[in-house]
């Protein structure tokens, strides 16, 4: 039988653990020729030796299932870096058809305490880390297109996170960039889909080192039960989303967790004050506005919202 991403390569970055090994194993098993990304420092907070170890290992289980896959140790947060991924790719499967983007640190702090270096280094990771692939990425697309005075055949899935989404208190870094992701996903969306691409971005909900506090109040499933929290829960959507069945979902925030997925709205208006004399005072906004939020549960932000229930112990 054909399998749906027969013929296709992908990139995975951040692909030697958790979310990411999981959709490069799966992406393998629906048949791409897949290039294994990972720096393979040990401490989820960037710190810590690079290592081709991770890498290697997850694209030697790919191989030793049957697929085809490659590793790659470099970090694409390094410009070059992330240009030689691309070309790896390419130089190896002759094109790149698909890119996942996972990579990412934690350096978790109050926005009072954040120093610079910490509020850097994770928008350094996830948010450039994400620009400079697809940056790479896209240019290959479209000198393709070009060249074939066609489309061609790209996906780009992103990974975001409802720190973005809800706020999260103690990562204004993490939520920043992540929120920054989502603004690069739907941008380059709308600037590639006349190529032939499209540019989705997920927000998964999963138990992995990067999220082993944040679920620790959660129950785990019993032997023999489903974990709703597994990375491989989300896999099946990145693969989804890389295949030619999903060709009109494009520029789209899906949150992915167990057997949900939910396709986000953009953000709407939720109340809307005009001035009568054509302009307002301080006591015109006073009397509208400090009214309207008076009725509104406290600490509710503008994107609070429970999508996915799950319950602590």
């Amino acid at each position: 039988m054909v399998q749906p991403l027969e013929g296709l390569s992908a990139v995975v970055t951040g692909a030697g653990r958790g979310l990411g090994r999981a959709e490069a194993v799966e992406l393998a098993r629906l048949g791409a020729s897949v290039v294994v990304n990972d720096y393979g420092q040990p401490g989820r907070d960037g710190t810590g030796a690079a290592s081709a170890g991770p890498a290697e290992e997850v694209a030697a289980e790919i191989r030793e299932a049957g697929g085809k896959a490659v590793a790659h140790s470099g970090d694409v947060a390094e410009h070059a870096q992330a240009r030689a991924l691309v070309d790896l790719a390419v130089d190896t499967y002759g094109k790149l058809d698909i890119l996942v983007n996972n990579a990412g640190i934690l350096r978790d702090r109050m926005i009072f305490s954040m120093s610079e270096d910490e509020w850097d280094s994770v928008v350094r990771v996830h948010l450039k880390g994400h620009f400079n692939t697809v940056r790479f990425a896209s240019a290959h697309w479209r000198e393709r297109s070009k060249a074939a005075g066609a489309p061609v055949y790209g996906r780009i899935v992103n990974t975001s996170s409802e720190a973005f989404l809800a706020g999260s208190a103690g990562q204004p870094n993490y939520a920043a960039a992540k929120g920054g992701i989502v603004g690069l996903t739907t941008s380059t969306a709308l600037a590639l889909a006349k190529y032939g691409v499209t540019a989705n971005v997920i927000c998964p909900r999963a138990r992995t080192r990067m999220t082993s506090d944040v679920f620790a109040g959660f129950a785990e499933p019993a032997d023999g039960e489903l974990d709703p929290l597994a990375p491989e829960h989300v896999a099946p959507l990145v693969g989804y989303l890389a295949s030619p069945a999903a060709g009109r979902v494009n520029g789209q925030l899906l949150v992915v967790h167990g057997g949900v997925v939910a396709v986000m709205e953009r953000p709407r208006i939720a109340a809307t004050f005009r001035a009568t004399a054509g302009a307002f005072t301080a006591a015109d906004l006073d009397a509208s506005l400090t009214p309207y939020f008076a009725n509104r549960p406290p600490g509710e932000t503008f994107a609070a919202t429970e999508v996915l229930g799950l319950k602590r112990e």
